[in-house]
């Protein structure tokens, strides 16, 4: 039989808003495991857009995502917590006495935790794919659902598919440094941030990228590779465009998976969580960043990194409720610094 793992909190999530709870937690004294689905830290982060620029974290005017994570982990670092990759959680129920938890993994690793945070971000998630014939022998080395290493496009035909952030997001950037930029979407109304969409018009007026308002149907191919693909037009008309690389943003398959099925009350596929603790309709347990809903709710990570340090709190008064709560300062408190390492 396994060794049961005890800890005083458990995160389920190893993405920003995990992460910088990691930090928080360990601010106030408590240790932590960290649990994930996938097999690296950084949740989206890491997965779908390495190098996308990220301007509204505090302080930095701009960090290429897998930057912040890695800063992220930079700064947990002092507090020595424990990860679990490629682990998703299966199970969750209170131990007798109702104080503490029973967790499990998909891998049977079992923790007795004292309390859990869930900062799953949309649950576990998979890419939308391009679904045309014979895509399946090309994704990966000319199909992509994610930008890992952005040099690798530069100077090459490039075609993006999609019409939200990412979509605008990449076709904005590989303006000028890819051969060309092909962007198709299937009706010209976006869901990316109008300045996004009004600076794409500009560089499409500018000849710097071609858009079509279109949809996929077939690839070409020569000798084994892919040369282009073929898009039907809103009018009826097809199409070719010249491709060495597509990239395809369609969003997600968001799955709350086994947390649906945890008894956590639920808001359109959400935790709801009050605006104190963050705390979700079960005492002891809490939900941070995108995994929760309340009122006036914001899908930021800015945000989940304030729900992040309120959530320790709570987590703190859960853990120890005979315990007095005191504010301290980083840069005033030798206790805070202590546990950061920067004194003895």
């Amino acid at each position: 039989m396994s060794t049961v793992i005890t800890t005083e909190a458990l995160i389920i999530g190893a993405g920003p808003c995990g992460l910088f709870q990691v930090f928080e937690l360990g601010l106030l004294g408590i240790k932590a495991h960290v649990v994930d689905s996938l097999k690296t830290v950084g949740g989206q982060c890491t997965e779908l857009y390495p190098d996308k620029p990220i301007y509204d974290i505090p302080a930095l005017p701009v960090c290429g995502a897998q930057e912040l994570v890695d800063r992220l982990l930079l700064q947990g670092k002092p507090f020595d917590p424990q990860f679990h990759l490629g682990e998703e959680v299966a199970a969750l129920s209170r131990r007798e006495g109702g104080r503490r938890f029973k967790v499990v993994s998909s891998a049977g690793t079992e923790f007795d935790a004292g309390a859990v945070i869930i900062a799953g971000g949309v649950g576990s998630f998979q890419p939308r794919r391009l679904m045309v014939e014979g895509v399946e022998a090309f994704e990966g080395t000319q199909v992509h659902y994610r930008v890992r290493n952005a040099s690798q496009y530069h100077g090459q035909h490039l075609v993006i598919c999609g019409g939200g952030d990412s979509a605008l997001d990449w076709a904005l950037d590989f303006a000028g440094k890819a051969a060309s930029v092909t962007l198709i979407h299937r009706r010209a109304e976006f869901r990316a941030a109008p300045a996004s969409v009004a600076r794409m018009r500009e560089l499409e007026a500018a000849g710097q990228l071609q858009f079509l308002e279109g949809t996929v149907q077939a690839l070409e191919v020569d000798g084994g590779r892919l040369t282009g693909l073929s898009v039907k037009a809103k009018a009826g008309t097809m199409a070719a465009v010249r491709a060495d690389q597509v990239l395809a943003f369609f969003g997600l398959h968001p799955k709350l998976g086994p947390i649906a099925e945890w008894g956590l009350a639920l808001e359109k596929k959400a935790l709801q969580v009050d605006t104190e603790k963050f705390q979700t309709s079960e005492p002891g347990i809490f939900a941070v960043g995108d995994i929760n809903t309340y009122p006036g709710k914001k899908k930021l990570i800015l945000s989940g990194f304030h729900e992040a340090a309120l959530a320790a709190f709570a987590t703190q008064l859960w853990l120890y409720p005979e315990k007095k709560q005191f504010l301290q300062y980083t840069t005033t408190s030798p206790i805070m610094q202590k546990r950061l390492g920067v004194t003895e």
